[in-house]
């Protein structure tokens, strides 16, 4: 290399160059000089010498596509045929739920394998709705055998009450398919759990009123108590000395 280096910039260092491709061009030229020479003390090129007892008959050839990193994570198939990859969902195959898969994600692809085989193949999200589904991943047919089923959902609403099973309908009918609501399902679930049925009838009507249809929206209104506030500021007018009402203009 040090050879090399010397060699090139001795011959090219009174040079001008206007682009990078013609000192590219220049650079190549000097190169093959050195690679073509004749060494005098082998009788041989450096090209000769490669070609037949350096590293070429060994070479394997270069793949056809551009290496990629990719970080291999293990993880757990939810009961709604998905799997997480930062904090986006991912569908395998509906048979594959509560199974451990393989997780080959690269910037540009998310890859899943089940025991050394490949079961599913997403391109990465990055933005934009957080469920990718193959339709393929879910047919019509099996959801009758799934242990958890939008009727499950919708009965343990119902126990609760109306409001709380209005919550589940809305929740199940804002995803494109109604497992992709299951995990906010079993959240809220899980939130109602320790709270007093009436309390969870006023939160369930307040986040149907507001459109709060994730977990995380609904653990708000309950940390917060705004399951009251729709009904205690709905008619409320704010007083303030800069509001100049009606009467201003007359």
């Amino acid at each position: 290399m040090h050879f090399a280096q010397t060699y090139i910039l001795g011959r090219l260092r009174r040079q001008t160059f206007f682009s990078l491709a013609e000192a590219n061009a220049a650079i190549a030229a000097a190169l093959e000089r050195i690679n073509a020479h004749v060494m005098r003390r082998i009788g041989v090129s450096r090209r000769q010498l490669f070609e037949t007892v350096e590293m070429q008959p060994v070479l394997a050839p270069l793949p056809d596509a551009d290496y990629q990193f990719a970080e291999w994570l293990l993880a757990r198939v939810s009961l709604d045929y998905h799997v997480e990859v930062d904090g986006f969902f991912y569908s395998v195959p509906h048979g594959l739920i509560r199974e451990q898969v393989d997780v080959r994600a690269t910037t540009r692809t998310i890859e899943l394998f089940h025991r050394g085989l490949r079961v599913a193949a997403h391109q990465r999200r990055y933005g934009g709705r957080r469920h990718g589904t193959d339709p393929d991943h879910m047919p019509s047919a099996h959801r009758r055998y799934a242990e958890w089923t939008p009727d499950r959902f919708r009965r343990w609403g119902r126990s609760i009450g109306p409001n709380t099973e209005g919550l589940v309908l809305a929740i199940l009918a804002n995803r494109p398919h109604p497992e992709q609501g299951f995990r906010t399902c079993l959240g809220v679930l899980r939130l109602f759990k320790d709270i007093d049925p009436e309390r969870a009838e006023l939160i369930a009507a307040r986040a149907v009123a507001v459109s709060a249809l994730t977990y995380k929206s609904i653990a708000s209104i309950i940390a917060n108590k705004l399951e009251r506030s729709s009904r205690d500021t709905e008619d409320a007018i704010i007083e303030h000395p800069n509001l100049r009402g009606p009467g201003y203009f007359h």
